[in-house]
């Protein structure tokens, strides 16, 4: 049940397509009353998402097919939210991609792509939205960010060096834009579980990395998209430029 957390508000989410954390993000708005926008690579999962979202919110979402290397397509999708919904009062920056290489290992191409996707997606779409809400003077985004841009795992430096990123460019996105008005934060979540990890990840690393968590369990998806929504409301008024652990890891 929700709150009203979001009553009225205009958010838009990348990568909400699937049963990860962006759909989860895309629900727990629509239950907190908001008018919600969708964008994902996946045009098939992409409509499936939209269907599963009409029964929350009574009408079917906006959609649009959106890749967030591509910056036509990035500034389309702002585009076309400002269009149906007039404005964009939260903006949900989920879109990511993961791997697994040590570094003797990795090729420039896989380095790339990871960083293109996880880091420079995350600009392109943050650029494009405070270009739209900075003259309105007001706004919130949301960056999803990863435990792992603070600490080391093995096999995983193109996506921790990515993750570090997106925190940086959390912080100093947040100065530029906070006499805008506008605020930014992000969640560092350590393990939250759906279908797709399950399907990238072998089943001996899950139960490695579930060991590690002090609940002994990998989170729901809508465990960290309440603290997106925690973020993305007037309760967290006060917060800009902070990334937020949802992680019941060990020390």
């Amino acid at each position: 049940m929700g709150h009203g957390l979001l009553q009225g508000k205009s958010v838009a989410i990348t990568a909400a397509a699937g049963a990860g954390i962006g759909y989860a993000a895309a629900r727990r708005c629509a239950e907190e009353g908001a008018r919600v926008a969708i964008s994902d690579i996946h045009e098939k999962r992409l409509a499936k998402a939209a269907d599963a979202l009409t029964e929350v919110m009574g009408q079917r979402p906006l959609t649009r097919v959106c890749n967030v290397t591509n910056e036509s397509e990035v500034q389309g999708f702002v585009d076309a939210v400002v269009a149906e919904h007039g404005h964009i009062d939260v903006f949900i920056n989920n879109a990511g991609l993961g791997g697994t290489a040590t570094l003797v290992e990795m090729e420039d191409e896989a380095w790339d792509r990871v960083i293109d996707v996880t880091l420079t997606g995350a600009m392109r779409c943050m650029r494009a939205v405070l270009r739209h809400m900075q003259p309105r003077g007001a706004g919130v985004i949301v960056n999803n960010a990863s435990v792992l841009g603070w600490r080391a795992q093995e096999g995983q430096a193109h996506y921790a060096a990515a993750k570090a990123g997106v925190m940086a460019l959390t912080r100093c996105g947040a100065i530029e834009a906070a006499r805008h008005g506008v605020r930014i934060n992000a969640v560092a979540p350590s393990l939250a579980m759906h279908p797709f990890l399950e399907k990238v990840t072998s089943p001996e690393l899950l139960e490695q990395l579930k060991a590690g968590e002090a609940f002994g369990r990998a989170a729901f998806p809508e465990e960290v998209a309440n603290v997106m929504v925690f973020l993305a409301s007037d309760l967290s008024s006060y917060m800009t430029g902070e990334v937020v652990s949802v992680s019941s890891q060990r020390a």
